[in-house]
């Protein structure tokens, strides 16, 4: 025997959500039945940081009715020339906190669930279940694969969105017909490859562009209007102000959303990353001693003829500087013959990876006397010298 499907029952809007919302209701694309879908909503946003601002606060506008925020940073200096759902007096203040106040003060409508922890694969399926629309707004690979998946195990659709110094890209991921982001980048880029925002740098305007992108294709998924991202990859290139378009095919081998997927459960994504913890201390990396930022300064003051190699950029060593001489990583090749391989050389870059790659280089090339200045400029700025920029 047939049996029939109950009908959803939208919720009402009040007098005052109908003012509210009046350039919505007079959309015929939208409309009353428009409007209360997405009141009836439930929305996801991983991160509030660049993309997670502009992407939560035009939800919130637009009237989704409950807002899920996963985050568990605090508020930085160096956050608020993007990341616009928080301001000066919220450095220190943990993020979802500050983005909280700002999405009620915006709609008193909205349903915001706090969720201030980090989003691992112990508690993914369990978070993202609760959901019908998930938006990664993350900076990091292994969460991407991490949401990417959990969203394919949970049949939860995912409103992409990357950022990278004048470029993005967005699409949706995970639904029934298109493909994943695992379809797209099969395998990770090899740890380090890839810069972060915090190393490469990031126009503050783009994660708005981006951030505003995610944003509309989750409101076009739960009107069920316009065509969705899906198996289209939008390229962003601020600089140029040009946008291009990939097409993206559903990977039938794809381990996750693949005809004879492998991947049923989520695993550990910073393995999957290549990712090693760091250890503590570790006295020596890959054959290169670490001296610490007040090592170096003992050393220094006590007179010891230690010569401070720099290989950060230029423009970095115009923001701040210890005292080191300037030779930036990419030239150290073609530059080597500036140095004394009988003296003793301390690398220095912003926080210690561009430094230790170049001391392992160095000591490939015969330099025996190499420390690599743990932590850089930032752990000198705040264990020596607090006078020295950070940024």
């Amino acid at each position: 025997m047939a049996t029939t499907r109950e009908p959803v029952t939208l919720p009402e809007l009040s007098n005052d959500e109908v003012a509210r919302y009046s350039r919505h209701l007079i959309l015929p694309e939208v409309g009353m039945e428009g409007q209360q879908k997405l009141k009836a909503s439930k929305v996801l946003c991983v991160g509030t940081g660049g993309l997670g601002s502009p992407l939560a606060f035009y939800l919130a506008a637009a009237g989704i009715g409950t807002l899920g925020l996963v985050d568990f940073d605090v508020v930085d200096a160096s956050n608020l020339q993007r990341q616009i759902i928080h301001s000066t007096k919220d450095v220190g203040r943990p993020k979802i906190q500050s983005a909280t106040e700002k999405l009620t003060a915006l709609n008193p409508f909205l349903n915001v669930v706090q969720h201030e922890t980090m989003l691992t694969s112990k508690n993914a399926l369990e978070i993202i279940s609760q959901y019908d629309i998930v938006a990664d707004g993350t900076d990091n690979f292994p969460t991407r694969y991490l949401v990417n998946d959990a969203c394919v195990l949970t049949g939860k659709p995912n409103a992409y969105g990357s950022i990278f110094r004048f470029e993005g890209q967005a699409s949706v991921f995970a639904t029934r017909e298109g493909p994943c982001y695992r379809c797209l980048y099969p395998e990770p880029p090899p740890p380090g490859l890839v810069p972060s925002c915090a190393e490469g740098g990031v126009l503050g305007i783009l994660p708005g562009l981006v951030g505003v992108i995610q944003a509309t294709e989750v409101i076009k998924l739960i009107l069920g209007k316009g065509e969705p991202l899906i198996g289209r990859l939008l390229l962003v290139n601020s600089l140029d102000m040009k946008f291009r378009e990939l097409k993206l095919r559903k990977n039938p081998d794809c381990p996750v959303c693949g005809t004879n997927p492998t991947v049923k459960e989520l695993i550990d994504y910073q393995q999957f990353c290549g990712i090693v913890p760091e250890q503590k201390a570790a006295p020596v990396q890959h054959g290169i001693p670490q001296m610490s930022v007040k090592e170096y300064k003992q050393r220094r003051d006590a007179g010891e003829d230690l010569f401070l190699l720099d290989v950060r950029e230029p423009f970095e060593y115009q923001i701040a500087q210890m005292g080191g001489v300037l030779v930036p990583l990419g030239e150290l090749p073609h530059r080597m013959g500036e140095l004394d391989p009988k003296r003793e050389i301390v690398v220095q870059c912003k926080s210690g990876g561009r430094s230790q790659k170049a001391a392992e280089f160095l000591k490939k090339n015969g330099f025996e006397k190499v420390h690599n200045l743990a932590g850089g400029i930032l752990a000198w700025s705040s264990e020596v010298d607090p006078s020295v920029r950070r940024y």
